[in-house]
């Protein structure tokens, strides 16, 4: 296939007004002037609007790779645009895992997914944290329930077992967990992984060095320290709003027991089969759906059954419903737990990380104003040897003004004015020693 044939089959169609417009283009006027060429709106925006490699998981573990549009999607997920732009990679937003009434939108570093009662659907990249994610979610899917919790270890069995809860379709089985909550699963532990094996790497790399610039401080050391530093708090900034995000699920009931997808598609079949059941006990009974009925001639005992029926029909629904809810939000609760434990000692490794980085930017500091002083203190000894050094300037320009004195006969004076200028000035340098330890200007 050909560069052109792939372009012709990938990119939409433009329209008329396009066409038109740019074979105006190649008529010059009669002036000789081209024409104004205007920006093809319409064409912008079914670019917008066109068609995205998706890959579908399904509840069976078997994936494949569909293309559908903005507006199918939203549709097939009843999910609002707005959605849909946390998975656009074009567009950088925080970690974020939304519950909605027939999906959950996650959206964890390069997770991003939609999730129903029946499937995943993935936007199709080549990142192998993708594909990984596909490939662990088909494994889980396939091997069965039993072996979802087998790499969280075994005291959170133990915990989740103490606990048990049934689901819905009676299983007494404390290691299940319906399908939009494993491949939840899947998706927080990708994250957490990635996120966890970069604060591992960033350790690897910032001990040594920082080790190594608190023996040797170097423009090149300090450089590296603060490219180190900057990565650090990106990547804190990242581990911490996906701890935020799942502490905020956890500290939700209303948003978990949302995001509880097969249980309410099970609540909505159920209620539609016994609204079926009813339409048709009335109907057997004799009444017409078709034509209303008149409440004179409808039998009385046939109204108090049906309205029996309804209420406790109704009873059941709510007590299976809050006691399933309760449940579910237990069942949720603990996976969210276990995953927000593993995001928070990557959390404390990364502030650990921060600290000693602080430590070695003190320990540093510490070492320069020490530094500092020592060029301080040498400084206030030279200034006070040149003090000095200055009284014999002093004394050569006295004696070597032009007066006679008897000294200057004497051969021994010269010496004896050298003796006395030297002690004066070794007198004095020791008294300024002693006034700047006695005002502790300098160590003792």
């Amino acid at each position: 296939m050909s560069m052109a044939d792939l372009k012709e089959r990938l990119l939409p169609p433009k329209p008329q007004s396009a066409v038109n417009l740019r074979d105006a283009s190649y008529r010059a006027s009669a002036s000789g002037r081209q024409p104004f060429q205007g920006m093809d709106l319409l064409g912008l925006k079914k670019r917008g609007q066109g068609l995205r490699s998706w890959i579908r998981v399904d509840i069976s573990g078997n994936s494949q790779i569909i293309e559908v549009d903005k507006f199918t999607m939203m549709r097939r997920c009843d999910l609002p645009a707005r959605d849909l732009r946390l998975l656009d990679p074009l567009f950088v937003y925080p970690s974020t895992i939304l519950g909605r009434e027939k999906a959950i939108v996650v959206n964890l570093e390069q997770i991003r997914c939609i999730i129903t009662a029946d499937e995943v659907l993935l936007l199709n990249s080549l990142d192998s944290y993708v594909l990984h994610y596909v490939v662990e979610l088909q494994r889980r899917l396939t091997t069965g329930v039993g072996e979802v919790w087998q790499s969280e270890g075994p005291e959170l069995n133990r915990r989740k077992s103490s606990r048990g809860f049934d689901n819905i379709y009676g299983s007494t089985s404390p290691d299940y967990l319906p399908f939009e909550f494993r491949a939840l699963e899947v998706a927080l532990e990708a994250a957490c992984t990635f996120l966890d094996s970069q604060a591992a790497e960033l350790e690897i790399e910032a001990y040594p060095l920082l080790d190594e610039l608190t023996s040797k401080i170097s423009t090149l050391n300090l450089e590296r320290v603060r490219r180190l530093k900057s990565r650090l708090v990106a990547l804190t900034r990242r581990v911490q709003k996906v701890r935020d995000e799942i502490e905020q699920l956890m500290d939700d009931d209303g948003d978990m027991a949302e995001m509880y997808l097969t249980e309410k598609k099970s609540r909505m079949e159920s209620s539609f089969y016994g609204d079926q059941s009813l339409m048709g006990f009335r109907s057997n009974d004799g009444l017409s759906l078709s034509a209303p009925v008149s409440p004179v001639s409808s039998p009385p005992e046939s109204r108090k059954l049906e309205k029996s029926l309804s209420i406790a029909r109704s009873r059941h629904e709510s007590i299976r419903s809050s006691e399933s809810t309760t449940e579910n939000i237990e069942g949720l609760e603990m996976l969210l737990e276990a995953y927000f434990v593993l995001i928070d000692s990557t959390l404390n490794k990364l502030t650990s990380l921060k600290e000693y980085i602080d430590d070695t930017e003190d320990f540093i500091n510490i070492q320069l104003d020490n530094v500092r002083n020592q060029l301080i203190q040498f400084e206030l000894l030279l200034t006070t040897a040149t003090f000095v050094v200055a009284i014999f300037g002093v004394v050569a320009g006295i004696f070597g003004m032009n007066f006679a004195i008897p000294m200057f006969d004497d051969p021994d004076a010269f010496k004896w004015v050298l003796i006395v200028t030297g002690v004066c000035g070794i007198i004095i340098f020791c008294g300024f020693v002693w006034f700047f330890k006695y005002r502790r200007l300098m160590p003792l």
